[in-house]
Parts: C-alpha cells; structure tokens; sequence
C-alpha cells in the first residue's frame, strides 16, 4: 500500500528565517493515488502580524488568526496525521521549509526530505518552457480551479492532489482499475477458467497427399528439409 500526503501550506511571508511563520495548513490523503476522503486542516496563530501584502493573497488577516491555537498546539495533530506517508507539495522546498523550521523550533524531529515528492519539478520536466504554477496546471489539465479566488491551504491541496494524479498519467496510473487486489483477481479468474481438451481434427488422406504435392511444388528449399 502507498499512502501519501498532498499538502499547502500558508505563511506570513517568504522567509521563515527571518521571522515569517505558518498560518496555515491543508492536506489530502491518498491510498494508491485514490483520494481516501480524509484531509487534514487546520489555521494557525502565528504570533504577529500578517503584512497587508499578504493578506491579499491568502486573506488571513491576524485579527482572524489570532484565536487559533499555535503550531505547537497542533504539532502532535499534524505528526499524527502525517504517520510515515511521502508527502507532495508543490514547490516542496518551501513548505518543507516552513514546516520544518517550525518544528525544530518546539525541539520535535524534522520530516525527512527524501520522503517528499515535488510536483514543480515533476511539471517542469514533463512541460519544459510553460508556466508551471498551480493554476497553469489546473488548466492544462481541464481541473476547475473556479473556487480559488484566494490561495488557501486546503482548498489547493486538493487541486495540487488533482494535479499530482494527472501528471502520473492519470486517475488510474498503472491500470488496476479494481484497486490494490486487481491483479490478484485477474489472475485468479484466468486459473479458474474451465479446461476443454483439444480438438482433434482428422484430415483425410487424399486430401493430405494434394497438400504434400502442393508444397512440393510451389515451396523451394523448405526450412523443414534443412
């Protein structure tokens, strides 16, 4: 079985090391790259301001933030949530960063790199040359990206999971339309058919001389005389 997480984050701005903090993140768990239906999300108070810049991308004012709990509150929750899936971001060095900063912050393990799957560079190999950002990607997939009027953690989540299907082929990637179990069914139905014997076809001989007598004539040098 492989479980991943498809996540976004939202932040005060660009640079955690200099003091720019989570204020939000959405994620969408898939099972063999079939959304399960579970997603995780959760605002977070970022314990200062959030520029006015900002605000008019994700529309997080810190008015609003500043009942929700801190990451260190929901920290566990998020650990918990995540278990030991990969994880796809879009331009994962940034989220990773983020999320990562924030944990070392509390003194809780960092998630591994080598778990995490970045679908920026996945794009920009399969489509060199051409705007890879999210919404480029809805369209040049038919994805209805219409809600999206501000970047919110969740909601591009599951347009990154979209996404993220399309660009390993499609919804069913390797063909097993029936789940993890298809092809062990398939091979069942194959052994259970019933067994005919072979049918014998008897050829009569004068039939079976005109055949000897018309390769005889009509095939040189027969490989069956070498």
């Amino acid at each position: 079985m492989t479980r991943e997480i498809v996540f976004d984050t939202e932040t005060t701005g660009f640079e955690y090391a200099k003091g720019d903090r989570l204020v939000e993140i959405g994620a969408v768990e898939l099972v063999n790259h079939v959304p399960t239906g579970r997603t995780y999300h959760q605002y977070i108070n970022p314990e200062r301001d959030v520029p006015e810049e900002v605000v008019k991308i994700h529309g997080l004012t810190q008015d609003f933030l500043k009942d929700y709990p801190t990451f260190d509150q929901i920290a566990d929750q998020w650990l918990e949530f995540v278990d030991d899936a990969d994880l796809v971001a879009h331009n994962a060095s940034f989220d990773m960063n983020f999320v990562n900063y924030e944990l070392k912050q509390i003194g809780k393990p960092e998630m591994e790199w080598d778990r995490c799957i970045d679908t920026l560079e996945i794009a920009r190999g399969m489509f060199p040359g051409t705007k890879c950002n999210l919404d480029a990607l809805c369209k040049k997939f038919g994805i209805d990206n219409s809600a999206r009027s501000f970047h919110g953690a969740l909601l591009d989540a599951q347009l990154l999971a979209e996404v993220y299907l399309e660009l390993l082929g499609g919804k069913e990637p390797t063909l097993l339309f029936g789940g993890e179990n298809s092809t062990e069914k398939a091979i069942t139905q194959k052994n259970d058919r019933h067994f005919r014997e072979p049918r014998v076809f008897q050829v009569e001989e004068n039939l079976d001389e005109i055949h000897r007598q018309f390769l005889e004539k009509n095939v040189k040098n027969p490989l069956w005389n070498i």
